[in-house]
């Protein structure tokens, strides 16, 4: 194998388009300067230009008319970077005019490259049409083994850019015993990280020895998937960490149905890596960064199950600040990571009592703020120091009691590195949460007013004895109900809206109190507001209930519009309020551990 023979390729779609264009765009026009060239200027302008406008444009008539005048232009370089019409019309995915061009070109012609060895065939796998690449290898089928720039083969140009069905096509026409092993396994890491893993397990099922070479970066396979996630939820996780708890039991041979295509492919990877003897093992997943730590870091844990399940003693390895999976899972907050721990049975004593090199066990690690993006996941500052606490309570229960006011080597205990850090966002928790309550109760206040004067203002008036005109009419009853349940439930509302901002904002409260006190106070609002519409629309049917009875209709349909506006704009926030206050709970919950096969 020619593992050793690596060159690193673009990674990036402007790397990839620089490295087989100068110019992201299509070049420009190639106008002779030079003394020697100047002799020819006259006919470039009158041919080479106009056929190089024709081409990006597709104008294949004109085309034919100035290839009928001058044929030898139709292998001239007519751009900067000596691409010829056809580089041009390719790149620039006008199959009629390639096609219709390439029944006027021989076998030759269609090898001619550019400035940087692309044949038109390289341009066309970049651009994803297979019916212009059909036409050329129909004319030529060499095409397909020819490099183009940097040594790349038009297949893994196809691949970098992500074209699954130019790739497929490719993959059929391309010379196998024309690769080398550093080809195949760029092709392979390049296919993961465009997401082509039909392509990639492929690739693997005829070269299984890819599984422990590396890229031009050093990097094998299973460093390309360990930094992609899986699809969330696409795959019911819960491994069999039972294996780790040594009972010598058998393991379940129940398969997991409907697996994502992902988790095939690092299962194949992992089958050839685990054939290698120990120390080789730890190098490639070691080598030129830990997987394990990168993985546990992008919350990849299906990719991390995979592995440990046919390996456990996975679970052991920490990475240069001494920090183990989940470690890193509670330095990032990673739920379903950090949930393994229940199922480790024992082992998660022994894994708890670790420190990092600073001296931080985990207590420390779920103190300190996790980054940006993770902190965002929750809407609000409020819901987001809710979600802290939370996390910080769940790695309580799981390490030791004496680590709680346990110190660091900065002499600092948990609790006061959490307060420290989390000081700022319980600051802007208490702000939006005032500013929310402040808004809402400014509405049930004006609701209240309204609904309690109407209260006094009975439609049809009293008669002399003081008694409704209509109390024996049922609309009237529906009113004064509506107008009753508006009242308490917008009193209710302005209540719970004066306890948030009397509030003491302690960090405790942001657990339960606080959200709590605002769901409610929103839905008393909500409620306030369709019960307020209810009453005014049944106020309608009581006027016009011997008049034009059709008037009532359209006053309830608008009646509605307000009531929709509402429940559009907060049910987002009552959503948001919600899971984090309950369903949050059941994200740090112990799972039951489901055994399956390796």
């Amino acid at each position: 194998m020619s593992g050793q023979q690596q060159s690193s390729s673009p990674t990036t779609y402007t790397e990839i388009v620089l490295s087989i264009n100068p110019s992201p765009a299509l070049p420009p026009p190639r106008l002779p300067s030079s003394s020697t060239e100047s002799s020819n200027r006259e006919n470039f302008l009158k041919f080479g230009l106009p056929l190089y406008q024709a081409a990006l444009q597709g104008r294949w008539a004109a085309a034919e008319q100035i290839l009928q005048q001058s044929p030898h232009w139709i292998r001239q370089p007519i751009a900067k970077g000596g691409e010829r019409v056809l580089h041009i019309a390719a790149a620039a995915k006008h199959t009629h005019f390639v096609k219709e061009l390439i029944k006027l070109m021989n076998e030759e012609d269609l090898v001619l490259a550019n400035g940087l060895n692309n044949t038109a065939l390289c341009l066309a796998s970049i651009s994803g049409v297979v019916e212009i690449a059909k036409a050329m290898v129909e004319k030529n089928d060499a095409l397909p083994n020819i490099r183009g720039s940097q040594g790349m083969p038009p297949l893994q140009m196809a691949v970098l850019l992500g074209h699954r069905e130019m790739v497929w096509y490719l993959i059929s026409i391309t010379d196998d015993d024309q690769l080398m092993d550093h080809d195949r396994i760029a092709i392979l890491t390049s296919c993961i990280d465009s997401n082509l893993f039909d392509v990639a397990i492929h690739i693997l099922g005829k070269h299984p020895e890819l599984a422990v070479l590396r890229d031009g970066k050093k990097e094998t396979a299973l460093h390309a998937l360990a930094r992609k996630p899986i699809r969330p939820g696409s795959y019911h996780v819960r491994r069999l960490w039972m294996t780790l708890l040594g009972l010598g039991g058998k393991l379940a041979q129940r398969k997991v149905q409907e697996q994502p295509i992902e988790i095939l492919l690092v299962q194949r990877l992992w089958e050839e890596v685990i054939k290698q003897d120990e120390k080789t093992i730890s190098y490639l997943i070691g080598y030129p960064w830990r997987l394990l730590f990168v993985a546990a870091k992008c919350g990849n844990v299906e990719f991390l199950t995979t592995l440990i399940r046919c390996y456990p003693d996975l679970i052991w390895k920490v990475d240069e600040e001494n920090r183990s999976i989940f470690h890193i899972a509670i330095l990032n907050r990673h739920e379903e990571i950090f949930q393994m721990i229940y199922e480790i049975g024992a082992i998660k004593d022994l894994i708890a009592v670790d420190k990092d090199t600073r001296g931080n066990n985990m207590l420390h690690l779920a103190g300190t703020l996790p980054p940006s993006h993770r902190l965002n996941c929750v809407s609000g500052s409020a819901l987001q120091m809710q979600r802290e606490l939370l996390w910080f309570q769940a790695v309580e229960k799981v390490v030791r009691p004496e680590y709680a006011e346990a110190e660091n080597k900065d002499h600092i205990s948990p609790h006061v590195l959490f307060t420290r850090e989390h000081n700022n966002l319980r600051t802007k928790g208490e702000e939006w949460m005032k500013q929310t309550a402040q808004s809402c109760s400014v509405v049930a206040t004006l609701i209240a007013t309204v609904v309690f004067a109407a209260a006094f203002t009975l439609p049809g008036g009293v008669d002399s004895k003081g008694t409704p005109v209509f109390v024996n009419q049922a609309s009237f009853i529906v009113f004064s109900l509506c107008n009753a349940l508006s009242l308490f439930s917008s009193s209710t509302s302005i209540l719970m809206f004066l306890s948030i901002l009397t509030s003491r904002y302690a960090e405790q409260d942001f657990l339960k109190s606080l959200p709590l006190k605002l769901m409610t106070g929103l839905i008393g609002l909500f409620v306030s507001i369709v019960t307020m519409m209810a009453a005014f629309s049944v106020t309608f049917f009581i006027t016009f209930r011997q008049g034009v009875q059709w008037i009532p209709i359209p006053i309830i349909l608008f009646a509605a519009i307000p009531v929709a506006l509402f429940a559009l704009q907060q049910y987002p926030l009552l959503l948001d309020i919600y899971c984090s206050t309950y369903r949050s709970w059941s994200l740090f919950q112990p799972t039951k551990p489901k055994l399956l096969a390796c």
